[in-house]
């Protein structure tokens, strides 16, 4: 594991090739990306500390069913000049692949059966690390997927992996050309689309969680936009003191989750959904 002469770019591009993906950093990321078989991994660094602290579990001997590119030791100073300005690395760091996309129908049929499940939907997020923590908690609480148009949502960067804290790897990320379109394709496959907004006509609480549902949250600014409020079953608000404007996206979603995962547990039965005129939608 000494060092040696890199056949990378500083940059991390190889040296016969433009660059093909995203440097990840820090412990729990890279780990998780490296157990990924999905994730291809095209460069790995790490400092003789981060080494010697994470034993065998950063050796691409650990994943022998998994290509995996040698262990460059290098210095944390040339392990900071490779990284975007900022970035904590804790001392270890991967040039990988982007995740292949996923295709929502595929999802949807694939938890057609279930009893129970949850989407997370993000309508325009505008910040990598509220997103990167939005889909922590989602892993946390199990959740199916997250959902995000894909025009207007931060790209899945170093810095956003750093915040999700491995579960990048965990959570499938599905890009939607129309959000709308999508929030009625979710419904016709027997979801409740339950809207996070701060006038919802409803607290969070009086909302039935039973079967399936998917939790639609606005940008950090602006909140939902009119159509996508206009295509969910449910508006629902979380109850907070007056003197709170609002709360961090990343707060909402995990607060939503855990009542969903809290209500789910003793209501997961189905339930056939009313026309569009009996739900006031």
């Amino acid at each position: 594991m000494a060092k040696s002469k890199s056949r990378w770019r500083p940059d991390g591009r190889p040296e016969n090739g433009p660059a093909s993906g995203v440097w990840l950093y820090g412990t729990h990321a890279v780990l998780a990306a490296m157990a990924n078989p999905e994730r291809r991994i095209q460069r790995l660094v790490a400092t003789s500390e981060s080494v010697k602290t994470l034993g065998s579990k950063i050796l691409p001997e650990a994943y022998p069913e998994i290509a995996r590119p040698r262990l460059e030791v290098l210095t944390r100073a040339e392990i900071e000049r490779l990284l975007p300005e900022g970035a904590v690395a804790q001392g270890v760091a991967a040039m990988a692949a982007h995740l292949p996309g996923r295709d929502l129908h595929q999802l949807l049929t694939k938890t057609q059966d279930a009893t129970s499940a949850v989407l997370v939907v993000l309508d325009q997020p505008n910040d990598p690390q509220n997103v990167g923590a939005v889909i922590r908690s989602a892993a946390a609480f199990g959740a199916q997927a997250l959902v995000f148009p894909k025009d207007h949502a931060p790209e899945p960067t170093g810095s956003l992996a750093k915040a999700a804290s491995g579960a990048l790897e965990r959570v499938p990320l599905v890009s939607v050309t129309n959000l709308v379109r999508a929030l009625n394709a979710i419904k016709e496959a027997g979801y409740w689309v339950v809207g996070l907004d701060a006038e919802g006509s409803m607290p969070l609480h009086s909302v039935d969680m039973g079967g399936k549902v998917a939790l639609v949250l606005g940008s950090e600014g602006t909140g939902l936009r009119r159509l996508t409020r206009e295509s969910c079953d449910h508006l629902a608000r979380i109850p907070i003191v007056e003197a709170a404007e609002s709360l961090n996206l990343s707060a909402a979603a995990a607060i939503a989750l855990h009542e969903w995962s809290r209500r789910s547990a003793t209501s997961a039965e189905p339930r056939a959904r009313l026309a569009p005129t009996e739900t006031g939608a």
